[in-house]
């Protein structure tokens, strides 16, 4: 325990300012803004090693500093909105985004990244949760499913418009290291207008304040369940962390695409179907829509391997796609069958599980990318990686099949 303090009732009914659907407009927006910011630099990778001159390894190490930052604001601050108050939360979240993105424009500096990577982590992992627990508290009995798909998809989307953002502002302006960070300073800044204009959200009694780091955990009755679905997660995130991290030089270098706007369009690609796979599945049973969305994730990611032995750009969009799509079911269905079958006591602990190994299959297999590309190069380290990955996600399928629903239903 770090501190102690009475915190006073808090009624969102008797509070001044935004409530209801335009609070939930609000928070959405300024959700979308601060997602944004973790994909910006994704086309504008290869910009910056022609102009340090570093290369493909560097670049694999400055995304993975990213997923520490989610990690460490997980575990530092995982508990804290339940307590403080959902804007309470919210409003740091933004300001560290803001922060990223101002930092990226130190001119000439790898330690400059690097800082604003792991920034950008710390306000994804600040604001996400924090975001979405808000608008579950906003929405009714009869909006409840709609919160929760906008939640799903500003996040999804977010991630996915920002590499097109800095990609077309880095194709048809002079300015492309500065002008997407100087242009997510300004959203960011007035989302957190938005956000200081709406009523908190949450309810709070007051009852003492305890800071606590937030534990992990994995009771021996969901063992089973929760390896089925981290690996099926860990097949998926990988997929994410390779499309955001390494696209734009496997496009550059073994396709012979050059144009920053594609660069972005392909990632896009990726995490928009992901975000159509979640909306589509949330009407099919969470162990069906895993076992789908395994398949499709492996078949999505070996297509990618194949685009790369044959140089075809129609190949990686339709295989970015159909891993997106299986990557987005595949994930809302494991953390939907995690939350269901969860003990209520530790369904925080061991989602905070879930998401730490989720973001670790977002760096460290990028970073093996990095080592072999430097000793073999990108295209061999691109398609062992597709093979791996593809090989991952179909165990996860196999897993799933002959659990015959014992495990996940």
């Amino acid at each position: 325990m770090l501190r102690r303090l009475n915190l006073p009732r808090t009624s969102p009914e008797g509070a001044r300012g935004l409530r209801g659907p335009r609070a939930a407009v609000v928070i959405a927006a300024a959700f979308f803004i601060t997602m944004l910011g973790p994909t910006l630099p994704t086309p504008l990778y290869p910009i910056y090693e022609q102009h340090l001159g570093f290369g493909g390894l560097m670049v694999t190490l400055i995304f993975a500093t990213y997923a520490v930052g989610v990690a460490l604001a997980l575990v530092l601050f995982g508990r804290l909105s339940d307590q403080l108050g959902r804007r309470a939360l919210l409003l740091p979240g933004l300001a560290l985004a803001s922060i990223s993105s101002a930092v990226f424009l130190v001119p000439d500096s790898i330690v400059a990244l690097f800082v604003g990577r792991i920034l950008s982590g710390l306000s994804v992992g600040l604001f996400t949760g924090t975001a979405t627990a808000a608008l579950a508290d906003l929405a009714t009995s009869s909006t409840q499913r709609r919160y929760s798909l906008i939640a799903a998809l500003v996040n999804m989307l977010g991630l996915g418009l920002g590499p097109v953002v800095s990609g077309a502002l880095a194709e048809f302006t002079s300015a492309p290291l500065t002008l997407p960070y100087i242009l997510h300073v300004m959203l960011g800044l007035i989302a957190m207008i938005g956000i200081a204009m709406i009523a908190e959200p949450l309810d709070r009694k007051m009852a003492p304040f305890r800071w606590e780091l937030q534990r992990v955990s994995l009771p021996s009755q969901v063992r089973g369940t929760f390896i089925r679905a981290a690996t099926a997660g860990f097949a998926g995130f990988s997929v994410l962390g390779l499309f955001a991290s390494v696209a734009p030089a496997l496009l550059a270098q073994v396709l012979g695409v050059t144009n920053h706007l594609v660069w972005g369009l392909i990632v896009f690609a990726q995490l928009g179907f992901s975000a159509i796979g979640q909306i589509t599945s949330t009407r099919i049973p969470d162990r069906q829509a895993m076992l789908m969305g395994t398949a499709a994730l492996s078949a999505g990611i070996m297509l990618t391997g194949i685009s790369i032995l044959v140089s075809s750009l129609p190949v990686l969009l339709a295989g970015a796609a159909i891993a997106g799509i299986g990557q987005g079911m595949s994930f809302r269905a494991s953390l939907g069958t995690l939350a269901q079958r969860s003990p209520e006591h530790s369904r925080g602990e061991i989602i905070s599980t879930f998401f730490l190994v989720l973001y670790i299959a977002q760096a460290l297999p990028v970073m093996g990318v990095g080592i072999v590309a430097d000793s073999y190069g990108l295209a061999v380290a691109g398609v062992g990686f597709s093979l791996i990955v593809a090989l991952v996600a179909a165990g996860a399928f196999l897993s799933l099949l002959l659990a015959k629903g014992e495990a996940i239903r």
